[in-house]
């Protein structure tokens, strides 16, 4: 098992004063994070709507993530909730 600091933003940064959270993925992949994210959202605040977790992109410090791509070797990631604008 990993520990993936998951930078949050958005209608996530709402969650944690530090605006972080920390979470124990089983597997390597972005895929394992997601799931393994929602889980957490899902048992720590169920007010939260965990299901923003599946439209949301994950990112290291220089692009974004697809769910088959392993996760950072630092272990650090940022989630970025879709977003609309005009």
């Amino acid at each position: 098992m990993k520990e993936i600091i998951v930078q949050l933003f958005g209608a996530f940064s709402e969650l944690d004063a530090q605006r972080q959270l920390s979470v124990a993925v089983e597997g390597g992949q972005v895929s394992d994070l997601r799931r393994a994210l929602r889980a957490l959202l899902q048992e720590r605040f169920p007010q939260f709507r965990a299901g923003l977790v599946d439209y949301s992109a994950f990112a290291d410090e220089q692009r974004v993530l697809r769910d088959n791509e392993l996760l950072p070797s630092d272990g650090r990631v940022a989630i970025l909730p879709p977003v609309s604008g005009g």
